[in-house]
């Protein structure tokens, strides 16, 4: 990201898929129509919703005529019963289109609430589905902002600029249709004003909805920004970036504030050019009505009154639709933002064909396996390797050597480019990915901690554990005294990321939450890299206790832990180059030999 003056456009970099996505698209039919599908579930309250609409908007032409007509009949000739009874008619009336009021506003919040509950869910399904590349491509704080903000967009857009839209047009039409019944004469004065509102809405409206868009882009880099520089404080403070983050987050303020603005600019040009349309048609109204009235006859005093109010009620909708059209631009393209999400199909799912995972054993085998993150690019190269039930594998070499690539392909995580992975004989594409991972546990290089307590944690792995079970996993790792150090042992409650637990401890929750559930195979990826020496030492005796009957694959840098493996596999750059047991490799005199003694030098 490159950082300009305030006040000066921002140049994004653009590296991942939402910033790739285009600003401007048409705005169409189909977008209207699909946000409206989204409300089939609730179709008995839209039904009625559309009902309450078209009974409002006739509603008030009614109102207007009946005032209009009480002026000009019963009290223009002075019938003081005919004034009583067509003014109960006209407060029944009344009372009739507020009860209509009521229950569409009432309705529309219902039907909006549940269409944002159903999104926000389809949402979170739909994300949990991608596999880990889905989201390594993209921000979080995007995903969030598509979460929150276009959601609640789409909600308004559905709710309220939808219905009021509907009731405001209706009154239009319903306007329209009486003055031209009223004095079809003074109605083609309407119908002349009619072209100059046509090229003002379609002027502005291409423009708003542009605008509109560029503004929920900035916003979404903002709360993308927002979101790396909460989770990455550490790097910020330590790296003395405050200054430096704090200047390129201000960039983007001031970007969102000027796209913000350059929207506010057309929505204040385009509503009192409309609002001026109206007037210019009624002094044309009352000069014409009058010419008609004096001159040639052919309209009434009343009838001109009667034309006064409809007019009224034709032409004060148009701010209003003005503004509800302005703010549906808002709900276009949060749509557009939301739907090429949830239409981004997962890059792979399970086959058709994939059952549930049987009981394991433990025995993994890697045939012939090639993996690339990006096509062309091969991470691991053909690689084969056989781990009998109850192993312990590791795994060395030098960074981006392919060994957490090597467990994120057991794990399922990704699907490799060719060659096949077993478990137990079964190729990992007949297992379905969830039943898999249920007889797995992991423990990764950082792992995440949800707010909640330590038991809630380590409940992760087994749902239905007791206090007793997540104690009794404490124990068999030898750190219970760790735990019950804590203010309130297991239920001491943790903020967001495990805050308020040394990374340390963060991990002893970590490998707590992988044992508790029983699993066959066993992830550790480079699991206690955060664990100082002593309390690896505690660790080391009730782990080697604790891995006897499980399959386990160790990523690690540190020898104590690789030495008592059953298996090693040394990488070097994708390729297996080694393997076999620690004293047959350093015999050998190879690149496992090698980095041993690199370890050795380091202490490790």
């Amino acid at each position: 990201m490159s950082a300009s003056k305030p006040g000066h456009e921002l140049t994004v970099r653009r590296q991942r898929p939402e910033d790739d996505e285009p600003d401007r698209v048409p705005l169409s039919w189909a977008l209207v129509r699909r946000m409206i599908g989204l409300t089939d579930g609730y179709r008995h309250w839209r039904n009625w919703l559309f009902v309450l609409c078209a009974g409002r908007a006739i509603q008030l032409p009614i109102l207007a005529w009946m005032l209009a007509h009480i002026i000009r009949g019963p009290l223009a000739a002075n019938d003081v019963v005919g004034t009583l009874a067509w003014t109960g008619a006209f407060v029944g009336t009344v009372i009739l289109t507020e009860v209509t009021l009521y229950w569409r506003i009432r309705l529309a919040h219902q039907l909006g609430e549940c269409v944002l509950r159903d999104l926000r869910n389809r949402m979170m399904g739909h994300l949990l589905s991608h596999p880990l590349a889905f989201f390594h491509a993209r921000k979080h704080g995007s995903l969030i902002s598509r979460m929150i903000g276009d959601i609640e967009q789409m909600r308004n857009g559905l709710q309220n600029n939808l219905f009021i839209t509907l009731v405001q047009a209706g009154q239009m039409v319903g306007a329209a249709i009486a003055m031209l019944i009223i004095q079809p004469r003074l109605f083609l004065v309407l119908l002349a004003m009619a072209p100059i509102m046509w090229a003002i809405n379609r002027h502005f409206r291409g423009r708003i909805l542009d605008a509109s868009r560029t503004q929920q882009e900035s916003f979404s880099r903002v709360t993308a920004a927002l979101a790396e520089t909460v989770q990455g404080i550490r790097v910020t403070q330590g790296f003395a970036r405050e200054e430096t983050n704090a200047g390129i987050f201000s960039r983007l303020i001031y970007t969102l504030a000027d796209s913000i603005v350059r929207t506010t600019k057309l929505v204040a040009l385009f509503l009192p050019l409309l609002e001026l349309n109206a007037q210019a048609f009624l002094a044309a109204l009352i000069a014409v009505g009058g010419w008609m009235a004096v001159s040639a006859g052919s309209a009434g005093a009343g009838d001109l009154v009667t034309f006064f109010f409809l007019a009224n009620l034709f032409f004060n909708p148009i701010t209003l639709i003005g503004t509800q059209l302005s703010e549906a631009t808002l709900s276009m393209a949060s749509a557009e933002r939301y739907f090429r999400i949830v239409d981004t199909a997962p890059a792979w799912t399970d086959a058709p064909s994939a059952g549930a995972c049987p009981e394991l054993r433990g025995e993994v085998t890697f045939d012939h396996v090639t993996f690339s993150y990006e096509e062309g690019r091969p991470v691991l190269h053909e690689v084969s390797f056989r781990a009998k039930p109850g192993q312990v594998i590791a795994l060395v070499g030098h960074t981006g050597s392919g060994k957490s690539t090597i467990v994120s392909l057991l794990s399922k995580f990704h699907l490799p480019d060719s060659g096949r992975i077993l478990v137990d004989g079964t190729p990992l594409a007949d297992i379905r990915q969830q039943s898999l991972r249920a007889q797995m546990g992991f423990v990764f290089q950082s792992n995440f901690l949800f707010s909640g307590t330590v038991a809630d944690n380590v409940r992760q792995g087994k749902p239905d554990a007791t206090d007793a079970e997540v104690l009794a996993a404490f124990a068999a790792l030898d750190c219970l005294d760790l735990i019950e150090s804590l203010p309130e042992g297991i239920q001491t409650v943790l903020s967001e990321r495990g805050r308020g637990l040394s990374v340390g401890q963060q991990q002893l929750v970590a490998f707590a939450r992988a044992l508790i559930g029983n699993p066959r195979i066993l992830v550790l990826d480079e699991a206690t890299s955060a664990v100082d020496t002593i309390t690896e030492a505690r660790l080391q005796v009730a782990l080697n206790r604790l891995l006897r009957g499980r399959t386990s694959f160790v990523v690690a840098h540190r020898l104590s832990t690789i030495r008592n493996a059953d298996q090693i596999l040394v990488l070097d750059h994708g390729r297996l180059i080694e393997s076999g047991r620690h004293a047959e490799l350093v015999a050998k005199g190879g690149a496992y030999a090698r980095l041993d003694a690199e370890f050795s030098r380091r202490g490790a």
